[in-house]
């Protein structure tokens, strides 16, 4: 996610505090079960991070593999393990609050565009390149993309032979940044870091008395609500929108692996997987805010699930890669359809789900 993220989080969070405070006299605080949040922080949240720090690790070692032996399998296997991290990564994007946000997290891992004049300036320098001198570069100086532009050069063109010295030594400090910092964001949700307590708890303890970060559940329901249209907003009106309004490859994010429309998709797999309560490799072991809809309004559960199934189709359609679609009129109607289908789920999320979530 860019930068833009914050201003969106503030815009979108805004809007909703703005329409709970309108409507603090009717809200019935005491109609949301509590397992609602608890089973979207254990059976969500904690998996998906636990999952992507599990993904670093495997970078991280790919990474030192390619170092090691230089060759088309390793530059392969480093290329397919930064492909593998980023599906939790986008899937966890639809719930970007809390540690990942306060501290800074968010854009120290996946800020884009890049600057590939500040990125070859490091590659240039003397500096001896190691993990705490990556923690202290620019956001867009390190993270996913700076390490996609020295896995994969301009369109998946890198070879083996093309690595020097100095873009190894590079390459190992940020996948052992992006290692430290994921493991780190993973850890602040389950045993809590730099004396912070566990972030699920704070979460999953929503409504009990002393909690100030959500003094109600519906506190709870209402980040929730609050990620998943952030994320909408963002896919359709600055991922898609800010490259092919340009017609500008540059502003397009995993352009140099060609990733983009992958990462999208991963995007609304994240909407979905809040909606429904859980991972898709797992079973729903619980409330999920699919079940408050259906329950209240079926048929609304019914269309959400719809919409989010027709998002990742219209996805489908665009036609690859996405840095070359956004410059064929022959793609227009397939781009414009997919951003037109995500902005709906939007604003159904926005208007028809928070009416039921957050009466």
């Amino acid at each position: 996610m860019s930068s833009r993220s914050l201003k969106l989080s503030l815009l979108v969070g805004g809007a909703l505090l703005m329409g709970a405070c309108g409507d603090d006299d009717d809200t019935n605080l005491e109609s949301l079960d509590q397992q609602l949040v608890v089973n979207f922080a254990d059976n969500l949240v904690v998996p998906t991070y636990n999952l992507l720090a599990t993904r670093m690790i495997e970078l991280d070692a790919a990474a030192q593999a390619l170092r090691n032996a230089p060759s088309t399998t390793t530059l392969k296997g480093a290329q397919d393990a930064w492909f593998a991290a980023r599906v939790p990564w986008e899937q966890s994007e639809s719930f970007l609050f809390g540690p990942v946000d306060s501290n800074g997290w968010d854009p120290a891992m996946d800020s884009w565009p890049v600057n590939r004049t500040d990125l070859d300036a490091v590659l240039g320098n003397n500096d001896t390149l190691s993990q705490q001198y990556v923690s202290n570069l620019q956001e867009t100086q390190k993270g996913f993309h700076t390490t996609e532009y020295l896995l994969f050069g301009e369109g998946q063109v890198k070879k083996p032979e093309e690595f020097n010295a100095r873009q190894f030594e590079y390459l190992l400090a940020l996948t052992a940044e992006l290692k430290a910092v994921s493991g780190n964001l993973a850890a602040s949700w389950t045993t809590g870091v730099n004396g912070q307590a566990p972030y699920r708890d704070t979460l999953a303890t929503a409504g009990e008395s002393g909690n100030t970060a959500y003094p109600t559940v519906e506190a709870g329901a209402q980040e929730m609500l609050g990620g998943i249209l952030v994320i909408l907003d963002e896919v359709a009106n600055g991922k898609i929108a800010d490259p092919y309004d340009a017609k500008d490859a540059n502003l397009v994010e995993s352009q140099f692996a060609l990733n983009s429309l992958s990462d999208f998709t991963n995007n609304m797999r994240s909407v979905e997987n809040v909606y429904l309560g859980h991972r898709p490799e797992t079973a729903q072991k619980g409330l999920s805010m699919s079940d408050v809809v259906k329950e209240r309004d079926a048929a609304l559960d019914t269309r959400v699930k719809a919409e989010i199934a027709a998002a990742i189709a219209a996805l489908g359609k665009v036609p690859e890669p996405f840095p070359v679609s956004i410059k064929d009129p022959a793609s227009a109607d397939e781009i414009e359809g997919a951003q037109a289908a995500i902005r709906k789920l939007h604003d159904t999320f926005q208007v028809d789900v928070k009416a039921i979530i957050l009466p």
